[in-house]
């Protein structure tokens, strides 16, 4: 099976998404690549109400927010799901611990609708690794359930803690 996109459709998700950021407050968001969400990192990217901060590590993206956030700067991480998973130490740690609020976007690989096989890993333990470590976090995909961002935005400062947004491939591609 092909991975193709609509690339219409990407663009208009990934707008709405960054208009749902920018909305909530979010400065600053820190990414790595994967390429479910590379229409949403380039419309961030060229977005003036956000600097964008590409990382070369996912820790590298959690640090940054906890910063921002110390400074009074909302922001996001914005990673796919296997780089997700190499964060549980530096998110407990850093936001468990400081009770720095963080909402992360992640892409639900592994799941329904995904068709490479190599990211079965992630379907089968992302939401347990999630419900392991009492992380707050929603599904979204479809359009419909794109201001959902928001309020996950606005729980996570409420919590002080992290809350994860999971975008799947029927949203995103």
């Amino acid at each position: 099976m092909s991975d193709s996109t609509n690339p219409s459709k990407s663009r208009d998700v990934a707008i709405r998404i960054a208009d749902q950021l920018g909305e909530a407050g979010v400065k600053l968001v820190a990414s790595l690549p994967d390429n479910w969400i590379s229409e949403l990192i380039r419309e961030i990217d060229g977005d003036a109400r956000f600097r964008h901060v590409p990382v070369n590590r996912e820790e590298s993206a959690i640090g940054l927010c906890a910063g921002a956030y110390m400074g009074g700067m909302g922001s996001a991480a914005l990673m796919g799901a296997s780089g997700f998973m190499t964060t549980i130490y530096a998110m407990t740690k850093i936001n468990y611990s400081y009770e720095i609020p963080l909402l992360m976007l992640i892409t639900l690989r592994g799941a329904l609708g995904d068709h490479h096989k190599h990211h079965v890993s992630n379907g089968l333990y992302l939401k347990p690794v999630m419900d392991a470590i009492s992380v707050p976090y929603l599904v979204i995909d479809k359009p419909a359930d794109i201001p959902e961002i928001g309020r996950a935005y606005h729980h996570s400062r409420t919590y002080s803690r992290p809350t994860i947004v999971a975008l799947t491939r029927d949203l995103l591609r």
